[in-house]
């Protein structure tokens, strides 16, 4: 199973590229109506905090690394099949909305698996999707501390027969803006369009600008 896993990685950007024409193909007026419980909303409690993780060159990284720009955050893991690309792909894309507004916004992939995704594997992954996205990861501890901080539910599922090292990860779907000062602004469910999520952002950037 490992292995199979591991042989879909390459092809991440067919995946992707499926999953943008299916965006497109939803991207009328009518699909970018996208209702409150979907783009934005309340959320329970505080989402964000601080954290302490490896960046995909290897480098130790902090929250406070980040601040001065947005950050569009996404938990998700490398061995992911198919909704982890295609989020992916939507935070790539939304960030070609943006237009020279795209230069503040920093895109991140947090893995939720860091037994399996270390640095190098981050940094090919986040490599198909945009240029400056950011792949981190760490160990378990501090990767749990960043998914308690955001509220992400993730839980390991194993079939029968499978090894340790082999299985997938349930997780919520979640995109999240972040204000230059580390603040949570804004999520995104699954089936948000790009031009939805730039227009959104958009519109937090002009209330809260980045600091000089």
């Amino acid at each position: 199973m490992g292995l199979k896993l591991k042989v879909f990685r390459p092809v991440l950007a067919a995946i992707a590229g499926i999953a943008l024409c299916a965006a497109a193909i939803a991207g009328t007026a009518k699909a970018d109506e996208v209702a409150v419980g979907t783009v934005g909303g309340p959320m329970q409690g505080k989402i964000g905090g601080p954290f302490t993780l490896v960046d995909h060159n290897g480098d130790t990284v902090t929250d406070a690394d980040f601040r001065g720009r947005f950050m569009l955050i996404y938990f998700g893991y490398t061995f992911c099949p198919d909704v982890c690309p295609t989020s992916a792909v939507m935070m790539a894309h939304a960030l070609d909305e943006l237009g020279e507004e795209e230069k503040k916004v920093v895109p991140i992939i947090i893995t939720i698996d860091p037994e399996r995704d270390r640095p190098e594997g981050m940094k090919d992954y986040v490599s198909h999707f945009h240029p400056r996205m950011v792949g981190l990861s760490g160990t378990p501890e501090q990767v749990a501390v960043a998914i308690k901080a955001y509220k992400v539910y993730a839980t390991k599922v194993f079939e029968e027969g499978w090894g340790l090292d082999e299985y997938f990860v349930y997780h919520s779907d979640v995109t999240y803006f972040m204000g230059p000062d580390g603040k949570y602004l804004d999520h995104f469910g699954s089936g948000t369009t790009p031009k939805v999520m730039a227009a959104r952002m958009l519109a937090h950037m002009r209330e809260s600008p980045p600091r000089p």
